[in-house]
């Protein structure tokens, strides 16, 4: 009988539920949008509701299972975005809504963050850059506005935990999604007790930390109901979908990988990390890996998200996925260059009045398509430049870049960013790297494999080089490097 891991995969702009067989094939799968909500407690902040969250990933994993042989299933695991998460009471009920990423009450907490922590101290202890939507602003925000509910909570569970907890019962966090939080000491792994201290907030509310593959649990009656899974099934631990990505792309250590989703993350694996003033400098974030002892240096710009917005705003009349082809059929008839416009892709965190993204060179003859291929050309740019600082930070050079998640779909994108940071880019015939690793990572925890490694060396990766081609000329006289 065939071995299948469900994976239950949430994602800013879909949540889904995959089954995966040990060759890293989809037997079944379906997904449906996701979306933030207007907090009720907190007007104009965003959140995420635990309980749309919570049926539409249950709706997806019964017709997963209606699709597959349930006895197959030897596993499930659940993996999401970083650094969001609840906390709960002692019975398990969840005290206050998910803060989104996306919210911006956050952004004054990082800009005064020195009040609590130097930032220097911060960053060289936990590696992570401060960016707003950090975990530890969060907990200060509550701190600072919610106090009754941090008197009241005793855990903290990051999104993942949150499902497997629905799941299972169990109430552990991974260390993958630890690592995202600006919470942890990255030289142990563990949740820092010299930051807690420094904020004002008990270590006691993230102890309970496992890594990827931990069997944690297994399907209790409620979830078995909700989702169709047989009531034992084993539950793992997996957690941030961009550590499971770059590891179920193949890549070794110092191999540049773009996980290129809503967000834009370039990243490498490392047995070792530094976390001073000049990769603060840099803009590098050094996150834990999906294998103890061992660092993940990466670089985040806002990617698809981006696009998003492009798509909502000029091309209005399509319905996604169509509207994607038209807007690259389009946008490929455009010189290098897009006749002059270019794009600021800075959209993310930026307050009214002051600079953010833009569009510039605008004239009464331009038209989208220009505007969306300048919007690509720009993310390439900016792939350009990560990759300088992520090849300084790690002391290697690139010679090539594997490209997964949803943006390695457009090819008229990857050839630009093979032009413009002249260098090939390798994609795979794994368009599912988040699934495929976390998927790993339960089989070998599991005994289905010694290891994920192991596990690893089972996928056909069909690897296929996008090269640089004449226009890579072109885009180094526009904008040198």
């Amino acid at each position: 009988m065939e071995k299948l891991v469900l994976v239950f995969d949430c994602g800013a702009t879909n949540v889904r539920v995959v089954a995966m067989n040990e060759k890293g094939e989809i037997a079944a799968s379906k997904s449906h949008p996701n979306r933030t909500l207007e907090d009720p407690n907190y007007p104009g902040g965003r959140i995420w509701d635990s309980n749309e969250l919570w049926w539409k990933l249950c709706d997806a994993a019964q017709y997963v299972v209606s699709q597959i042989n349930s006895k197959g299933i030897v596993g499930v695991t659940v993996t999401t975005f970083g650094v969001d998460g609840a906390f709960l009471d002692a019975d398990g009920k969840q005290l206050y809504p998910i803060v989104s990423w996306q919210c911006e009450r956050t952004n004054a907490v990082m800009e005064n963050i020195d009040k609590y922590i130097p930032l220097d101290e911060l960053y060289g202890i936990s590696g992570v850059f401060p960016y707003n939507f950090n975990t530890i602003n969060k907990f200060i925000w509550f701190k600072e506005n919610r106090p009754d509910v941090l008197k009241k909570a005793q855990d903290f569970l990051f999104m993942p935990s949150l499902l497997i907890h629905l799941l299972s019962g169990a109430r552990v966090n991974d260390s993958t999604m630890l690592g995202t939080s600006m919470l942890t000491d990255i030289k142990t792994g563990e949740c820092s007790s010299v930051i807690m201290d420094k904020i004002g907030v008990s270590t006691d509310l993230l102890s309970n930390v496992g890594q990827p593959g931990d069997v944690i649990g297994e399907i209790i009656s409620s979830a078995s109901e909700s989702t169709g899974i047989p009531v034992g099934v084993p539950v793992c631990l997996a957690g941030h979908d961009t550590q499971f990505a770059v590891f179920g792309s193949g890549a070794n250590e110092s191999q540049a990988v773009l996980s290129s989703g809503t967000w834009e993350i370039l990243m490498s694996r490392s047995g070792n990390f530094l976390s001073g003033k000049e990769q603060l400098e840099l803009g590098i974030s050094t996150e834990l890996d999906v294998q103890k002892g061992k660092y993940n240096p990466c670089v985040n710009w806002l990617g698809s998200g981006v696009l998003e917005w492009m798509r909502k705003n000029f091309y209005p009349e399509f319905e996604s996925p169509e509207c994607y082809e038209v807007m690259i059929n389009e946008a490929s008839k455009v010189k290098p260059g897009a006749n002059g416009i270019k794009v600021i892709p800075d959209f993310y965190n930026t307050e009214i009045g002051q600079c953010g993204g833009a569009i510039q060179g605008l004239h009464l003859n331009c038209n989208r398509a220009e505007i969306y291929r300048a919007t690509l050309e720009a993310l390439a740019y900016k792939l350009r430049d990560s990759l300088r600082a992520l090849e300084l930070a790690g002391n290697f050079k690139a010679e090539k870049i594997i490209c997964v998640g949803g943006g390695s779909k457009n090819a008229l994108w990857n050839q630009i960013r093979a032009d413009v940071c002249n260098i090939p880019i390798e994609l795979i015939d794994q368009k599912e790297t988040t699934v495929l690793g976390a998927s790993m990572f339960v089989f070998s925890g599991l005994g289905v494999f010694d290891s994920a490694e192991e596990a690893r060396k089972n996928i056909d990766y069909k690897p296929q080089l996008i090269n640089p081609s004449e226009n890579s000329k072109i885009y180094q006289s526009i904008n040198p490097a």
